[in-house]
Parts: structure tokens; sequence; C-alpha cells
């Protein structure tokens, strides 16, 4: 009988020996890393993901090989040294229990397009939006679109989308606004251009922000403290509530290196003035921690919309809420784009995005 357990056991043993490298987890990366992606230029670039406990995870790019371990969570995290703009696609290799495989990869200026309706307003429901989506053939823009509209009460990880090309069989669906942007640069600089794209028509600014960058504002305490209360408790989030669409669809991007960041929001809200100012800041804040501390941020200042209004006092709130936007011009390293002669009355979707761009 004991010779009989003893054969058990050590049967058991052998099978579990055996099985015991497909209970490793397989390295896994974020949506926001992948082929045909471009990295920012002239600073370092994080490169991270998920692994088991203590696996060693090695990164290969550009003549750079960078190794990190998984944290008790899992969690790892490489930076490559400064890299060098480069139109010429190259390999990104991650190595752990398994090997990944990065093809195509640019180095070049890398920017987030976000906002409401008239930053997601797309190239196809722009001005001339024939002629633009055929001419949009730039093999040298690369275009990563979050997709959906979600939301969540705490921090995600991970978020749905993927790098594109940009052509005229994917530019359509793109921002205008973003694409126009990005095409100027490309054009000026002669580097590759990443975009990416986060927006949520009909949008406040408060569901955008992160917790810390309410917190820095000390006049937006009490929204700080909801954020913080949502995440404790689980709390059912939707697109109004503060900080929830940043969990979902922003902070899944961190901390992908960018330049900048172009905004194109406050319609939803025009009620404003001050308390905007202050928001903006907050915005501000919390985004360059996530990604960049010297972080861009350029915004585009509401267009004309409606009637004239011939009160000085002003009527509907627009003209406060522009001032604010201006305002916020005090925030180092920041631009605003001013765009009250190519607005359109009675419609609060001008199709001009060409120049805004």
């Amino acid at each position: 009988m004991i010779d009989r357990i003893r054969r058990v056991v050590s049967l058991a043993l052998v099978a579990l020996l055996f099985a015991s490298p497909a209970l490793r987890a397989d390295v896994k990366l974020p949506s926001i890393l992948g082929s045909g992606m471009v990295l920012q230029r002239d600073m370092p670039v994080p490169v991270w993901g998920w692994a088991d406990k203590g696996e060693k995870v090695t990164g290969t790019f550009a003549g750079q090989t960078k190794t990190a371990t998984a944290d008790d969570d899992g969690k790892w995290i490489v930076k490559l040294d400064k890299l060098k703009a480069s139109a010429e696609g190259a390999t990104l290799t991650i190595k752990g229990n398994n090997t990944i495989e990065l093809t195509d990869v640019l180095v070049g200026e890398v920017w987030i397009c976000s906002g409401q309706s008239n930053m997601e307003w797309s190239i196809t429901r722009s001005a001339n939006p024939q002629e633009e989506v055929a001419n949009s053939d730039y093999p040298k823009i690369r275009l990563f679109n979050v997709q959906g509209h979600i939301v969540a009460p705490a921090p995600k990880d991970d978020c749905p989308g993927q790098w594109q090309v940009c052509s005229p069989k994917t530019s359509g669906g793109f921002s205008a606004v973003g694409y126009y942007f990005g095409r100027r640069l490309y054009k000026e600089l002669d580097v590759p251009i990443g975009l990416v794209g986060s927006n949520w028509g009909g949008t406040r600014i408060e569901p955008w922000t992160t917790y810390n960058g309410f917190k820095s504002v000390p006049e937006l305490e009490n929204l700080a403290e909801q954020v913080k209360k949502n995440a404790e408790t689980n709390a059912k989030v939707g697109g109004g509530t503060p900080g929830a669409i940043c969990n979902a669809m922003i902070h899944p991007l961190a901390p992908f290196a960018m330049r900048g960041a172009i905004w194109y929001q406050g319609e939803s809200n025009g009620n404003e003035g001050e308390s905007y100012y202050h928001k903006k800041k907050a915005l501000i804040n919390g985004w360059r921690e996530l990604f960049n501390p010297d972080l861009a941020f350029y915004w585009v200042q509401l267009a004309d919309f409606q009637q004239p209004n011939n009160d000085p006092a002003g009527g509907n709130g627009w003209a406060k809420l522009r001032e604010a936007q201006r305002k916020a011009l005090e925030v180092k390293h920041t631009g605003m784009a001013v765009i009250i002669d190519i607005g359109e009355a009675r419609d609060i979707h001008p199709k001009n995005k060409q120049d805004v761009g």
C-alpha cells in the first residue's frame, strides 16, 4: 500500500512539473502598444504590460534592450531611452514567457485628440468629405481611435482600439480636426505623426478629468471627493459622472509618451464662466501627470453660434465660457485656436474643420 501511494505521489509530481510551464501567464500588452504605432521622439518612451508576478520581461527596439520584473500585481514597465525620428518601420520585441513582435513601428510626434462632438466629428461629416478622404493617403500618419463610449468608476488598464495606417480606407471615420492638425504637422515637420482619438459627443469636461487633477485645484475639492468615493464604492457611473470617461478612455492610454493634446469641448459647459477656468486647469494637470509633465495642451475656443446678441452682458453664457477658455492660457505650454469667424449660425457643428485643425 505504501509503495502504491508513493507511485501515485511521484506521478502527480511529474505531472505537475510538466504542466507548470503552461500555468505561466503570457506577457500581455495594452491596446495602445501595437503594430503600426508611432513612438514619441526625443523623450523617454515607456513600454508596459502584464505578466506573472516576478517574471522577467525584456523589450528590444532600435538597438536598445531594457529589462523589467513584473511586480506583485503582475505589471511591468521598461523605458526606452530617447529615440530619434524614423520613418522606416522597425520591430519592437517584447519577450517573457512568450514573445510579442510589434512590426512597422515608426518614431515621430504623437498627439491625443479629445473632446466632445466637434472633435469627434469625422472627416466624412465635415466639409469636402469625398475629396478629403480620397486625398488622405499618408502612410507615415498613423491613427488610433478609442472605440465606443465607455465609462468606469475607477481607472482601467486597457481600452478597445488599434493602430491603423492613414489612407482613404481608414481615415473617413477619424476626427476631422485631429486629422487636419496631424496633416499640418506632417507637412511642416516631415516626421511620422501618431494621432490618438478619444472623444464623446455631448460630454462635459468633468468626466474627462482625473482625481488628482481635481485635487490640484482647491476650488474643485468636492469633485475630487466624488471621484474618490465612486472608485472606493464601485459606484454606477455614466457619461456625465466626474472622472468616469477618463477612467475608461484616457487612463488606459497612459503612460504612452506623447508630445501634446488638442481639445475641442465646452459646448456642454456653455452656461459656465469662471468655474470652467478651474476645470480646464484640473484637466490639464491630470493629463500631464498621466502622460508627460510638459504635455503641450491646445484647445479650440467655441465658435459663434445662434443669433447675434447686442446685450453687453451676453445671453447664452458662451461669451463667459470663451473668456474662461482665454484665461486658461495662464497655464504654461498651452495655446488656443480662435474660430469665432468660422462658425455657422444655428449649427453647433460647423463643417469647416480644415481651418480649425
